[in-house]
């Protein structure tokens, strides 16, 4: 068995190492700074409401941890999910989704990330307004 690397001696790959601050918390360090100084304000940043969870989400959550059938999934696997996602859209917008062209994510960067990947390559230049 080899011995632990000395923590002067620890490298990480130049892509880790050339990874930026978050903007999202940037953003979100910087309102919890001002809320602190005394200053109204209205944070959208991080994903972290100033209220607790409802008492019904929090009971659906642990129920859902209680079911095997959540237990883990592949996308493919989530034809309920899909489905309320487009009858949201639907009474949202009007606009009727193909179930078969949603794509289920963790998160909002996450399905960017994805929707960049399917069709950008390297050097592909986008412009955001």
């Amino acid at each position: 068995m080899s011995a632990a690397i000395p923590p002067t001696e620890r490298r990480v790959s130049a892509r880790v190492g050339a990874i930026s601050e978050s903007a999202t918390l940037a953003v979100d360090a910087k309102a919890k700074a001002l809320k602190a100084a005394g200053r109204p304000v209205i944070g959208f940043g991080a994903g972290e409401p100033d209220f607790p969870t409802p008492d019904y989400i929090v009971e659906a959550a642990v129920e859902a941890c209680k079911n095997p059938k959540y237990h883990r999934y592949t996308r493919r696997r989530l034809p309920e999910l899909k489905s309320a996602i487009a009858a949201k859209t639907v009474r949202d917008s009007g606009w009727e989704p193909d179930v078969s062209q949603i794509l289920v994510t963790n998160g909002g960067k996450q399905a960017i990330y994805e929707a960049f990947a399917a069709i950008l390559d390297p050097g592909d230049e986008v412009i955001v307004p």
